[in-house]
């Protein structure tokens, strides 16, 4: 895809969330530069647990999580929106210690992330095989699944918390398609618990989530030649211990008009723009979400507290 086309992609889903009878913008596209360096300073927050508590899955369960990859053939993990990759090197490097054959494909729609990822890891690792691809993840995987070796696609951080039910079966049943019989998938899910814990870690006190969400705000206004007025913007995040769902809101403190790409955007006083779900799950729910999307449940590893799991899964036969 090339430069302008993605403009335009972002253009067109930019005024068509707005324009929504109830408006959203698409999370993806809080990840530009800034939004990059925001998301790095968000995971090193006391209230953001969920970083954390991989880290310490990947830390403590290691040799296990290796065990139940490893078939004695070499293998490609293949990690959807790798970030800065700062939990999965535990295991990367613990798998090039154990002598193990394997290629790290990290896939994020953020060249300016996969490039200091890149770097970093030939600095760190520099016997791991990489191969990096920047843009979408089906588009990524159409390309990389062709391969014959087997595949471990890696969707860590609870990323898939950021779907709806419905979208998530959507997307796992979609991502299985291109997964072939001995393929695995390791899936990183927040866990429900105590809903004054879940709603800190997205309004934390030092107001940094709501500077991730604002940001978007200033991407749209520098790439659309928009002229939002941030201090106009109320961020407001709330969590349904029924579902699981903890959704967070800009809402327009006044009455204004916001000019976006040429096109006028009319927002009544309190309207809200929905700007992302990060939904928990617990036990019942992820066999649900599995059976539902056509996976089988291998294994599943928790943190001491069980606020957080990676767990792995195969292609249902």
């Amino acid at each position: 895809m090339t430069q302008t086309e993605a403009t335009t992609i972002f253009e067109e889903e930019i005024l068509n969330g707005l324009k929504a009878r109830n408006k959203f913008l698409s999370s993806k596209y809080f990840y530009d530069a800034r939004g990059d360096e925001l998301f790095q300073q968000i995971m090193k927050l006391d209230e953001y647990y969920l970083t954390r508590k991989e880290h310490e899955i990947f830390t403590t369960h290691k040799e296990a999580i290796l065990q139940s990859i490893y078939d004695g053939e070499t293998f490609r993990i293949i990690e959807l929106g790798a970030g800065d990759g700062s939990k999965t090197k535990i295991l990367l490097k613990h798998f090039l210690k154990q002598g193990i054959d394997f290629t790290y494909t990290p896939v994020d729609i953020s060249g300016n992330v996969l490039e200091i990822l890149e770097t970093n890891l030939k600095a760190e690792m520099p016997d791991l095989k990489m191969e990096s691809f920047q843009g979408d993840y089906f588009d990524a995987l159409a390309q990389i699944s062709t391969n014959p070796e087997k595949d471990v696609v890696f969707f860590l951080g609870s990323t898939i918390g950021n779907f709806t039910e419905e979208e998530a079966i959507g997307f796992m049943s979609k991502l299985r398609g291109f997964l072939k019989p001995s393929d695995m998938l390791f899936l990183g899910v927040d866990l429900k618990k105590d809903p004054s814990i879940i709603l800190n870690a997205y309004n934390d006190h030092e107001g940094v989530t709501k500077e991730f969400n604002l940001n978007l705000l200033d991407r749209i206004n520098d790439e659309l030649e928009a002229n939002f007025e941030r201090d106009q913007f109320q961020h407001y995040p709330y969590y349904n211990p029924h579902t699981g769902e903890c959704r967070s809101y800009l809402i327009s403190k006044v009455e204004q008009e916001v000019v976006v790409a040429g096109e006028k955007i009319h927002f009544r006083a309190w309207e809200a723009i929905f700007m992302e779900i990060s939904k928990k799950y617990d036990a019942v729910q992820l066999e649900e979400l599995a059976e539902k999307s056509g996976f089988k449940p291998l294994n599943g590893f928790h943190d001491q507290e069980s606020w957080f799991a990676d767990i792995l899964w195969e292609k249902e036969k």
